[in-house]
């Protein structure tokens, strides 16, 4: 593969330049969070269907060549990959990629912290929705004292920023954001709350649990000094630093107020399909291309073709039932 930048940056038809690839090594995953994946589900991708390490290379990249400059793991649980510190590796070493990042629940992080942090890896978003035992156990059929230790090994190999991804919900866990955000600040992380999505069934019946994150904005300036303010990577979320402190909480409200205008990122997943907006159905498969000999050249302008296919916005709150991919199944 040749590694000359190719002209003309990946462009969207909205004038959005894409710059971020989440790239899903896995759709399984070792927790069942009730928003993501059904208890019991099987229906995961076949293991002959997944992209081996040299085609996720490929693919990344020709995307590195178009101008991509931040890839994000993630999966289903990427951790759950075997060799993921290689593949982290190999990706970490293509010209052109600025940032290699990590989404993870971080069950499996106390292992693999200093592997991936050597091959690569520097930024961590880790998925913690409470901090009691009982309610962690409760959402994600987990325990919280393995992603505790997990976090911590994270923090010792030298992941920075940490950010802790919490999924808020009425009646659940709504009422710990105090209580969480206290724990970020005592341990150096930035959290980040998250309003539920209608992806899959799964997803759809969370909505039932939905709690607009505008009303937990208002309640944590009753008591900090909330300043806006910007940390580095290609997410959605809006940041703010409390008062003259280092901590820091960020809002991603998909519902409440959609990012949808300056979305520059695109997800393709283990099976090589990549999805142009995580709120709608419009894709674009790559496996059966890579696997027929298509050129460098040639995949670069599937790409293209592929990003035309972007649409402008995501249709949540007007067709909440028209996603019908889990999330894990999507990347997140």
């Amino acid at each position: 593969m040749t590694t000359e930048p190719m002209t003309e940056p990946l462009t969207d038809p909205f004038g959005r330049r894409i710059a971020y690839l989440r790239l899903s090594v896995t759709d399984r995953c070792d927790l069942r969070c009730g928003y993501c994946l059904p208890k019991g589900f099987k229906g995961f991708e076949e293991p002959e269907h997944w992209l081996d390490f040299a085609e996720i290379t490929r693919v990344v990249g020709v995307f590195t060549r178009l101008g991509v400059r931040h890839v994000r793991l993630t999966g289903g649980e990427p951790l759950v990959r075997r060799d993921l510190p290689r593949l982290a590796a190999r990706l970490a070493a293509l010209p052109g990629l600025d940032d290699l990042s990590l989404s993870s629940n971080c069950t499996r992080m106390e292992a693999l912290a200093e592997p991936l942090y050597q091959a690569g890896v520097r930024r961590l978003n880790a998925s913690l929705d409470s901090l009691r035992p009982e309610v962690f156990a409760q959402v994600t059929g987990g325990r919280l004292d393995q992603v505790l230790r997990g976090l911590a090994a994270a923090r010792r190999a030298g992941f920075k920023p940490i950010r802790i991804n919490t999924v808020v919900m009425a009646g659940v866990n709504d009422g710990e954001v105090e209580q969480l955000l206290e724990f970020c600040a005592q341990h150096g992380f930035t959290l980040r709350l998250i309003e539920t999505m209608p992806m899959g069934s799964t997803g759809q019946a969370a909505q039932n649990q939905y709690v607009d994150l505008r009303r937990i904005k208002e309640r944590l300036e009753r008591r900090y000094p909330l300043i806006p303010d910007l940390l580095p990577g290609g997410g959605p979320a809006r940041y703010y630093r409390l008062g003259a402190s280092d901590t820091r909480v960020g809002f991603i409200t998909p519902l409440s107020q959609h990012f949808c205008a300056t979305c520059n990122r695109v997800r393709l997943t283990v099976d090589g399909t990549l999805h142009l907006c995580l709120g709608q159905e419009n894709s674009y498969p790559l496996r059966a291309l890579l696997r027929a000999g298509v050129t460098d050249e040639d995949l670069a302008a599937h790409l293209r073709e592929a990003i035309t296919r972007k649409p402008e916005r995501h249709e949540f709150n007007e067709r909440p039932a028209q996603v019908v991919r889990f999330m894990a199944q999507t990347g997140g």
